[in-house]
């Protein structure tokens, strides 16, 4: 049996997915509203494809519980988050959740931290409770890293596909937690060191966020010299060695826009690419909220409350608002002593922010100006209604004539 500890975004889909194929499954979360949520049949969070995994799954016998379970086999699948301030990471929950894993635990047991850290977390704050607590690894206790590799909006798919990367100390305790992952993953699967598996895993986001670092620079430089960036992006891109990514307005999510930090945080001497590409991204929700004061003066439009925001999660598509662009807007407007934005997102269902709609065509007929700040399927859909409208485009998805972009 595996005992997945977190039923967040990461922990509870693959939870799902080894028990859709034949593992049996126990999912943990100190959540109690989540929990009962789960047993009551229903899930916590909207994505493609993830009811029918869900129920999967619930045929398969999959349970949910805020117990820890006396098991072999152990999952931590809690988050990581970490000091704006230092950039470091905080290793609290997952420290926390080897500590109760611990009390139930029976000798010789394997613990997988899916949980993204920064190289040498794992070597710096969880080896030394283990052995504090009269524990000696390898023996008494098995130590993995396995961090995940999915998007949200694609999970489903990404965890069936993806490649893994299994690190461990020892070379057949990674063997065996490889068989568990190939038990529904169909990608490759590489066995290698803890502290290699850290590291690939905060590389490959890193590798994203500079990239998309590049692509907000190109446009604020285009901007400035009013050139049309999505056309010399074009252009270069028929290049066979050249893949320039799309600008935005700013990054999201528990990942692109966190992990870097890990890397400036311990190697704050070293990553100056690093830092400076992150504080580019970081800075994007200010370029853009600067950019719908400068339409609102170019038009004569004198009234913030006219001005509508498109999207409050961090990406298309799903319902994750995690570190969203829109909500680091809102923030900053709020620093300026400004309100009155307002806001509309269809897979956002509670009010979070003040002014919020949750109604398109109410939203529509409240604004004269449309800031499109995440691309869904929903504004795809329905561009004629935008007609009339001023219309600031973040994505370069909006064919109507007269659309501003960043």
């Amino acid at each position: 049996m595996v005992n997945v500890i977190g039923l967040g975004y990461i922990g509870l889909p693959t939870a799902m997915m080894l028990a859709s194929h034949g593992v049996e499954v126990i999912g943990t979360d100190y959540n109690k509203e989540l929990v009962a949520t789960l047993n009551a049949g229903k899930m916590t969070f909207k994505e493609k494809g993830i009811d029918e995994l869900f129920q999967e799954a619930v045929a398969a016998g999959i349970k949910f519980t805020t117990e820890y379970q006396v098991t072999d086999t152990y999952i931590v699948s809690v988050p990581t988050p970490y000091d704006k301030f230092s950039k470091k990471v905080d290793a609290c929950y997952v420290v926390a959740a080897v500590k109760d894993v611990m009390k139930v635990c029976p000798k010789g047991a394997t613990v997988v931290i899916e949980s993204t850290v920064s190289p040498g977390t794992i070597e710096k704050y969880v080896r030394p409770v283990i052995e504090a607590n009269g524990f000696t690894i390898g023996e008494d206790l098995n130590l993995v890293h396995a961090p995940e590799r999915i998007i949200p909006g694609n999970m489903v798919y990404e965890l069936l596909h993806n490649n893994r990367t299994i690190g461990a100390d020892d070379r057949a305790i990674g063997e065996k937690i490889k068989e568990l992952y190939a038990s529904f993953c169909q990608g490759e699967i590489v066995v290698t060191d803890i502290k290699t598996a850290e590291m690939t895993k905060v590389v490959e986001n890193t590798f994203r966020a500079v990239n998309i670092a590049f692509a907000n620079e190109l446009a604020k430089i285009c901007r400035h010299d009013n050139m049309d960036v999505y056309e010399i992006i074009r252009i270069c891109n028929m290049h066979p060695r050249v893949n320039i990514l799309q600008p935005g307005p700013g990054v999201g999510g528990h990942c692109i826009s966190v992990d870097p930090w890990f890397l400036v945080g311990d190697y704050p001497s070293l990553a100056k690419v690093i830092d400076e590409s992150m504080k580019t991204n970081d800075g994007m929700p200010d370029f853009v909220l600067n950019r719908i004061y400068e339409i609102m003066k170019e038009k004569g439009m004198t009234d913030i409350s006219r001005v509508g925001l498109y999207g409050l999660t961090y990406k298309e598509n799903v319902d994750d608002m995690r570190e969203s662009p829109t909500l680091q807007l809102l923030e900053s407007q709020e620093r300026h002593l400004a309100t009155g934005l307002k806001v509309y997102d269809p897979f956002i269902e509670k009010d979070v922010v003040a002014n919020q709609y949750h109604n398109l065509d109410k939203f529509l007929a409240a604004v004269d100006f449309v800031v499109i700040m995440v691309k869904h399927n929903e504004i795809k859909e329905n561009m004629d209604k935008l007609a009339g409208k001023v219309v600031l485009d973040c994505h370069n998805i909006c064919k109507l004539p007269g659309v501003y972009h960043i």
